[in-house]
């Protein structure tokens, strides 16, 4: 098998990057070209809409601190990682899919030579929709969530762009077809 790629998935809350990466994992999990990795986060998973492990604070700066991680950040009060495994699956020329946040893209792109973004969208009222179904936050709180669009992923480099604003089905297409554009390069 030839070099690996990270595959960073990036986009503001609600716009279905978890869902997407859940049905990408599905409709390639006969494809062993392809990891889908969980992140480690200090926070609870809501289950049916994201899928992470769930770490205490004090345990993920243990782990950081004896470099379990491949890559991790802070985002909303909160801290996150890949884990290590990353490494062994790009070494051995894998295309591994990750959710992260935008401010952990500079250090992906520095790190990882065949690093590749895809930047899921998807309309503001379809978000809000999606954030209030959540029942994870107030009103005010989604509003604010909102209004935090992030800086660009990087001046320098093109994502992959991911509309899914429509269904589910033209989301999932697009996404499972840039999985496989990436596998090609």
């Amino acid at each position: 098998m030839g070099q690996g790629a990270l595959v960073l998935v990036v986009g503001p809350s609600g716009a279905g990057k978890d869902t997407l990466i859940a049905a990408a994992r599905d409709a390639l999990a006969d494809d062993e070209r392809f990891v889908f990795v969980r992140r480690v986060v200090t926070r609870d998973a809501v289950a049916e809409l994201e899928d992470h492990e769930t770490i205490d604070r004090e345990g993920f700066e243990a782990a950081r601190g004896r470099g379990e991680f491949a890559l991790d950040w802070e985002a909303h009060g909160f801290s996150y990682a890949l884990p290590g495994s990353v490494e062994e699956a790009l070494a051995d020329g894998r295309i591994v899919v990750a959710n992260v946040s935008r401010r952990v893209v500079p250090e992906a792109l520095g790190k990882y030579a065949r690093a590749r973004i895809v930047l899921v969208t998807a309309d503001a009222a379809v978000r809000a929709r999606r954030l209030a179904g959540r029942g994870r936050e107030s009103a005010e709180e989604v509003v604010a969530r909102l209004s935090r669009e992030g800086a660009p992923v990087r001046a320098d480099v093109a994502p992959a762009v991911i509309d899914n604003s429509g269904t589910l089905e033209a989301g999932i297409g697009a996404f499972v077809k840039a999985m496989k554009a990436i596998a090609s390069e």
